[in-house]
């Protein structure tokens, strides 16, 4: 049964699936991507959390973290940051469950607004962010990596 383990960001797993991360962004992006890894407290509750995928082998095969950033006009705000699905585990819906336990989790700290920001040549996650109630929103940030914005209201 596939399940999500909230563990620590530097997690020898969530470390390995970074890394993964790291290299299929750093591969897409040729000299623009400028990865790095997140400092633990970035991701420890409530300031954020970081949750690994495990498949029904109990194999880590994605992850996912919100961390909180600067309140907006409406109120309290976390950032949805390396959400990623190894490849031949992606279209089994794991991506929306990984992404609705986030949003579960930023709602539970009161959070008022979910934001992430990505790359437009990343479909398939900008389809995930639509059909999960994101919107494209103005830039909150200057990530030279990012080419869309988007956000979500929770509350209102």
């Amino acid at each position: 049964m596939v399940s999500l383990r909230a563990v620590p960001v530097d997690d020898p797993a969530a470390q390995a699936l970074l890394d993964e991360y790291v290299a299929m962004r750093a591969a897409s992006f040729p000299g623009q991507y400028t990865p790095a890894h997140p400092p633990r407290q970035m991701f420890e509750p409530p300031a954020g959390v970081f949750l690994v995928v495990h498949d029904d082998d109990d194999a880590a095969v994605g992850c996912g973290g919100i961390r909180r950033i600067a309140d907006s006009d409406a109120g309290i705000r976390y950032e949805v940051k390396h959400l990623y699905l190894q490849p031949a585990t992606r279209g089994r819906g794991w991506g929306r469950m990984l992404l609705d336990e986030l949003e579960r989790y930023a709602r539970g700290w009161g959070a008022a607004e979910l934001v992430l920001d990505t790359h437009h040549t990343l479909q398939a996650a900008g389809g995930l962010y639509a059909a999960s109630g994101f919107a494209a929103i103005e830039p909150y940030n200057d990530n030279p990596n990012a080419t869309r914005w988007y956000g979500k209201t929770l509350r209102g």
